[in-house]
């Protein structure tokens, strides 16, 4: 019994010696890790200085096998100019004007007076429909409107003499009025029956024949102006900032093969939340007729200018461990010598780079033979 209540009072003791030694444990995992890393760091670090030997060596053994003989390259002497950027975005077509062109009133249609592909002018009659009932009762309202200008002019001479009532003569010239006002109903309702072109252009389809009824709801002819056109691009967000209206655009037709150069017309005030972009529009003039609508444009904008910018072939830009970098020739010790300068490239355009740190203006940069020198190579420059 005595042993048993020992063992009991010693179990709190063998518990904390256990979390002793737990933790004993996790510290030491803990501490073998860190070697571990430590350990391949150092690893990696001499295998990082091992290469940089390697590297210099074979540059030092380069050098020294060129110093014989010097290199032949073309050099280019960097001075400040503009530089340019420009996107890409599709575009399409549609016509200034474009109207299907319907009847003010109903009825059939007698003559057809233009044909599919003519010109007219605003208005032009392109159709006339059967108006012969409103031109019945225009004739009968002429007879009265006659008699009824006689009766008036009758009861006014006898109203300026001071014969007859008032009350006549006030009647005459209502009845007067009434029935002009009838008659200038009845014609503005007659011009309606008469098709008119409300625009100038070019009658593109005619939807309707001779003989059919014609009606406001239905469209008989399509009218198209094509003389102007506006091409329309969707340009994405991230560039809203880089175009303004009235900025430079050239707009190219891949199916006639015809660049046309204009300025940017508007610049939507909407993102569209499908493709994230917004809308340009851009007007032309189309006197040859030979943009179509819905016909398919390349957009090239411009979204960004540097005026005083160093520029160089993108393809003499190189990358190594360190960075960008390109070869310049510096005259030491009355040679021409090749020197390895590491750049801050900025934006290409059209396989040319702007560089914004690293060159100065008047520096010569090896054109040409670049890919045969190393930093340090003897050169003879063309």
């Amino acid at each position: 019994m005595n042993r048993l209540v020992r063992n009991i009072k010693l179990i709190p003791q063998l518990a904390a010696l256990l979390a002793v030694i737990v933790l004993a444990s996790c510290s030491a995992g803990n501490a073998e890790d860190t070697q571990a890393k430590q350990a391949q760091l150092v690893e990696y670090k001499q295998q990082m200085h091992e290469l940089e030997l390697k590297i210099a060596e074979l540059e030092k053994e380069l050098k020294d096998s060129l110093e014989v003989e010097k290199i032949q390259v073309v050099l280019s002497e960097l001075q400040p100019q503009m530089f340019e950027h420009f996107i890409e975005v599709s575009g399409s077509v549609e016509a200034d004007q474009e109207v299907n062109v319907s009847p003010e009133g109903s009825g059939q249609i007698l003559e057809i007076q233009v044909q599919e592909g003519d010109r007219v002018s605003k208005g032009t009659v392109l159709a006339t429909l059967n108006s012969e009932p409103i031109e019945r009762t225009i004739d009968e309202v002429e007879i009265n409107l006659e008699l009824a200008r006689t009766t008036f002019e009758r009861q006014k001479n006898l109203w300026d003499q001071n014969i007859g009532s008032e009350l006549q003569f006030l009647q005459a010239k209502s009845a007067k009025d009434a029935l002009e006002k009838q008659l200038q109903g009845l014609k503005a309702q007659k011009s309606m029956s008469t098709i008119t072109a409300p625009v100038d252009g070019v009658i593109d389809v005619i939807y309707q024949k001779q003989g059919q009824i014609a009606s406001p709801q239905v469209p008989f002819a399509k009218l198209v102006n094509i003389q102007k056109i506006k091409v329309y691009a969707d340009v994405a967000e991230s560039y809203l900032t880089k175009i303004s209206e009235g900025d430079d655009v050239q707009v190219y037709f891949p199916a006639i093969g015809q660049s046309r150069k204009t300025k940017v017309q508007m610049i939507g005030n909407y993102i569209d939340p499908n493709n994230r972009t917004f809308r340009v529009r851009i007007d032309l003039q189309n006197k040859d007729n030979l943009i179509k609508p819905n016909l398919d444009a390349v957009v090239t904008l411009r979204d960004y200018v540097a005026e005083e910018a160093i520029v160089i072939p993108s393809l003499l830009i190189k990358e190594d461990f360190k960075g960008n970098y390109t070869f310049v020739a510096r005259n030491e010790e009355d040679q021409l010598v090749a020197r390895k300068v590491y750049i801050e490239p900025g934006m290409s355009d059209n396989n040319m780079s702007e560089v914004l740190g690293g060159l100065n203006a008047g520096e010569h940069v090896i054109a040409e033979g670049f890919s045969q020198v190393v930093d340090g190579t003897v050169l003879h420059a063309n």
